[in-house]
């Protein structure tokens, strides 16, 4: 492989180091350029996993039985040993909730889009270099879509996939986004809260402290206010 060849390796840095030292000066990137995509591969990770591991814990603190559920799985793939990545893309609940969590706490409420050049969108004429307003919350609310407990966290949702779970339109549930542009740490997000959630099941049960105030707020990601208070019983 190129990447291999040239020496920077095939991952996102090397990615990055390749095209500042594109030969084309039309590819090329600045270092400036670099570091600001470093910058927010960085922080975006960081907060998205935060977010997502963060709500995952409080709807299982508040709903033991799925708690439950997922420290069986857990267990019964990892046993006390810390997760391999073998058995981590086996973890069916665990995917169940995280959907679930993104569905209802994903980390980005909205984004915006900027149309290239005029496109027919169903009955209607976008044209060229106009910005879209694409509202998650709303798409991820949809009593349409999700049925009239659109409201309750139920992983078993998707318990047959997120085509099932959104009777076939699939663009209802994009807490990364969606297609070429779809987020390029999305995997590594749930992965990362994947590894974290399993190893507190394997030496904790939890539940929602009575000093919990429930406030949601946005601030780069929809976050919890006042943090999340937990109470933890080792096992």
């Amino acid at each position: 492989m190129r990447g291999e060849a040239d020496g920077y390796g095939s991952d996102f840095l090397g990615s990055l180091i390749r095209a500042k030292n594109d030969a084309d000066e039309k590819n090329r990137i600045s270092v400036d350029n670099m570091i600001d995509e470093c910058k927010i591969f960085y922080l975006a990770g960081q907060e998205t996993t935060n977010g997502l591991l963060a709500w995952s814990v409080f709807l299982l603190s508040v709903h033991t039985d799925w708690q439950e559920k997922a420290r069986k799985e857990v267990i019964g793939l990892f046993g006390q040993q810390n997760p391999n990545a073998d058995d981590l893309a086996r973890t069916k609940i665990l995917g169940m909730i995280f959907n679930e969590t993104l569905r209802l706490y994903g980390p980005v409420v909205n984004l915006l889009r900027k149309v290239k050049r005029e496109v027919k969108l169903g009955k209607h004429i976008l044209p060229a270099d106009l910005e879209v307003y694409i509202p998650f919350v709303a798409l991820h609310h949809d009593p349409d879509t999700w049925g009239r407990d659109v409201q309750l966290f139920k992983p078993e949702r998707f318990a047959e996939g997120v085509g099932k779970a959104t009777n076939n339109n699939i663009t209802a549930f994009i807490p990364f986004g969606f297609g070429p542009r779809i987020c390029v740490g999305s995997n590594f997000a749930t992965n990362e809260a994947k590894i974290t959630l399993s190893m507190i099941l394997q030496r904790y049960k939890f539940k929602l402290s009575p000093n919990y105030v429930h406030s949601p707020f946005q601030m780069l990601t929809i976050r919890p206010q006042h943090g999340i208070q937990i109470m933890l019983q080792r096992l």
